[in-house]
């Protein structure tokens, strides 16, 4: 192996990844063990020029996808079938089938093939490096006589460079789409959209797989030698919980003090104002009053001293 363009896991060999070279290859595919040990060489006698994915789908065929076209130019693209073998082992001559696609608007670049888990259909995601690829479905049951016309479902998520493969979770509501720098978590749908992306140890991404337990990813590139990283499949980070009610300050109740504050102190004061009324009308009575101050006048015309408001004489 010196260009694994795309991994696959096995539906029928628990621990088994199917793999398979880039252009230049003849019609093979391996299968490798998660040491890196090739388990299998499956060769079968098809004519490819630029294989550039795999999958495998619930019921244990092999796809392997001759879709490359870095030169846009290809009038279709061929979809080739093998069933996992029933043993493990270098195998030659096994039988194929042959699909052949068409665009609805003109030649694509492509490195990615996805199969949905349930209804086992193809779609393929263009690899478009200044704008955003799209996905195309297949026909629900692709036939092996003439081309089979693909549909144009949804544009792509934006990716440097491009997409360089993808594959459906195991319950089918998302997909992983890898790219030379990272992964990205995309919800399926009419208008797919990430959730969540995640860097990866890998400089030119080229692979990615389902990983051993179904809860993580495989992610690879090319090259003799060149590692395979096992890492979570991207999530979005989870929501930070809501402060509770005690919690939650209350500024109402902080308001209504002040003015309850207030209101007591003005009734102090106009209290402590009538208090003093009293006092004043209680210690000088209306009319005794008004003679004193007659009396103080009288005194103050006639020379003598001005009157005792306690009654008495003062003393000279």
């Amino acid at each position: 192996m010196d260009e694994s363009s795309g991994l696959a896991k096995s539906a029928k060999y628990e621990g088994i990844w199917w793999t398979v070279n880039d252009s230049g290859d003849t019609a093979r595919v391996f299968g490798v063990d998660a040491q890196g040990k090739v388990r299998a060489v499956l060769k079968f006698g098809a004519k490819v020029r630029d294989v550039e994915a795999i999958a495998v789908d619930r019921d244990g065929t092999i796809y392997i996808a001759d879709i490359g076209d870095n030169e846009a130019s290809r009038d279709m693209i061929e979809v080739f079938t093998i069933p996992e073998p029933a043993e493990l082992g270098d195998t030659e001559g096994i039988k194929y089938h042959r699909y052949d696609f068409e665009y609805p608007d003109g030649a694509h670049d492509a490195e990615t093939l996805l199969i949905e888990p349930k209804t086992s259909r193809l779609y393929f995601v263009t690899k478009v490096k200044k704008k955003p690829g799209a996905f195309y479905a297949a026909p629900e049951t692709p036939s092996r006589e003439g081309t089979n016309k693909l549909t144009k479902v949804a544009d792509a998520p934006a990716a440097p460079q491009g997409i360089t493969d993808g594959t459906f979770l195991p319950d089918g509501k998302s997909v992983v789409l890898r790219t030379y720098l990272d992964v990205a978590t995309v919800t399926w749908g009419e208008t797919p959209t990430v959730v969540a992306r995640a860097a990866t140890q890998i400089a030119q991404g080229e692979s990615v797989a389902i990983g051993p337990t179904g809860s993580e990813i495989l992610v690879g590139s090319e090259g003799r030698g060149s590692a395979v990283y096992q890492l979570p499949i991207p999530a979005k980070a989870a929501a930070a919980p809501k402060p509770t009610a005690a919690a939650t300050p209350k500024p109402a109740a902080a308001d209504s003090a002040e003015p309850k504050k207030n209101h007591s102190l003005r009734w102090i004061i106009i209290g402590a104002g009538l208090l003093a009324i009293i006092i004043t009308f209680v210690t000088f009575p209306p009319g005794r009053r008004e003679r004193l101050d007659r009396m103080a006048e009288n005194a103050r015309l006639t020379g003598q001293p001005p009157p005792n408001p306690h009654g008495r004489r003062r003393a000279n």
